[in-house]
């Protein structure tokens, strides 16, 4: 996709390529006023006002690079509706919740999530190079505009070392990658010590939004700290432009594995075929398409939100018309901390105790026979009790317990017919 150029852009004309090409003069430069964007894209009085009152709730701040991507005459381009704040974000609706995936409540220190037994969210900043319409941490984003203190990170890595159960550590933000190279090695470097995690994880936009930040000097630092995986977030074809594909093969040739987490927005990509035209092109910039998200019940952007069965229907229309390689799963990130769960078309028709009917993507059913003998024996497998062993130190929450007879049933902590035994 090309973006325009900026020498054609007012704010940007004198604009020398180094600059440009700097991600720090990106981040420097963001638009953050009324009076700039206006230098950029046509607005109306109207729209002015809008983002006027938007702006108490979530500030605005636009990258040179991503605001080149706006269509300057559509208020329907897909780039320009993420960007620019109106007055939707202003309307709380009766579903909205302040903090939707019990991040705060999960928090057993400033900074740290800890919800799955085996891995944790450390946030090291509140800042982002783009300030996305539809962030789901709107709450935090942008509250001071700056990297976290050292005190506050060292502590949260301080209890991922006395948790033995931690095999991962996703840094997020805010944006991790709008923290400068030493900072972020230091953290890094930090986790990397600590015997039982296996590996670190980067969540970012920056590879979309300013993709000047993959330099080769950050690609050589990460290097050092393998396993490192990143996880970033393309919502539209016109996203994926020659800077970003740059950006991610630089990553890509570092050894670094790409993930996209695809957010759900009505009127942005909430169709199966800009889904798909998506997800092939980041096939070809060496991006796996890994998660689509039903956008978050965050406040003020319920105007974002599509119904699950929007999403069920791109899974659908992906299985069998594109490789399963372009075919994410469908996430929800359950509200009050559950956690991500899959949902997605029903393929599993019927079953009986020997056959399983099965539908495929053009609508035929199959059977499978199930063998005479349908029980497995794990514990006659190879060295089964020392796996066994070794991993019921890490996880036994949730279904286990049941699965392994350790329980007959799991219940809310306040049934409302234990209550009334009391």
């Amino acid at each position: 996709m090309r973006m325009r150029d900026r020498k054609e852009i007012p704010l940007w004309k004198g604009v020398s390529e180094q600059e440009w090409n700097d991600w720090k003069w990106q981040v420097a430069n963001r638009i953050t006023t009324v009076e700039k964007l206006r230098q950029v894209i046509d607005i109306t009085d109207d729209e002015a006002a809008s983002i006027g009152r938007s702006l108490g709730k979530l500030r605005m701040a636009i990258t040179p690079y991503y605001a080149s991507l706006m269509d300057p005459d559509d208020p329907k381009c897909p780039v320009r509706i993420q960007a620019v704040p109106t007055e939707h974000e202003t309307k709380l609706a009766k579903a909205d919740l302040h903090d939707p995936l019990h991040e705060d409540v999960d928090s057993p220190t400033p900074g740290l999530t800890h919800r799955y037994p085996d891995r944790g969210l450390l946030l090291i900043t509140d800042q982002c190079s783009m300030y996305c319409r539809h962030c789901t941490r709107r709450r935090h984003a942008g509250e001071t505009d700056r990297a976290y203190g050292e005190e506050q990170i060292k502590k949260c890595i301080e209890y991922v070392r006395k948790t033995p159960t931690f095999r991962d550590v996703l840094l997020s933000g805010g944006d991790p990658l709008t923290v400068d190279d030493d900072r972020l090695e230091w953290v890094i470097s930090e986790l990397r010590k600590i015997p039982h995690v296996d590996f670190v994880r980067l969540g970012t936009r920056m590879p979309v939004v300013c993709p000047q930040r993959i330099t080769d000097k950050l690609c050589t630092m990460l290097r050092k700290y393998h396993p490192i995986w990143l996880n970033t977030q393309f919502n539209h074809p016109k996203e994926v432009t020659s800077e970003t594909a740059e950006a991610c093969a630089k990553l890509a040739d570092a050894g670094i594995p790409l993930g996209n987490q695809t957010v759900l927005l009505k009127g942005i990509n909430d169709c199966p075929y800009i889904i798909r035209e998506l997800n092939q092109r980041l096939l070809k910039i060496r991006v796996n398409p890994y998660y689509i998200y039903q956008c978050d019940l965050s406040e003020g952007i319920e105007h974002f939100r599509t119904s699950v069965g929007k999403g069920i229907q791109i899974i659908e229309y992906l299985r069998g018309h594109t490789t399963g390689m372009a075919q994410p799963l469908f996430i929800v990130d359950a509200p009050g901390g559950g956690g991500k769960i899959p949902v997605g078309p029903n393929y599993v028709v019927s079953q009986s105790d020997r056959k399983v009917i099965l539908r495929n993507y053009e609508g035929v059913l199959t059977t499978y026979t199930e063998p005479d003998d349908n029980q497995s024996h794990p514990e006659e497998l190879y060295h089964w009790e020392e796996y066994t062993a070794r991993q019921r130190q890490l996880s036994r929450e949730g279904l286990i317990k049941l699965f392994e007879g350790e329980l007959l049933s799991l219940e809310p902590a306040h049934l409302d017919r234990r209550e009334r035994n009391k």
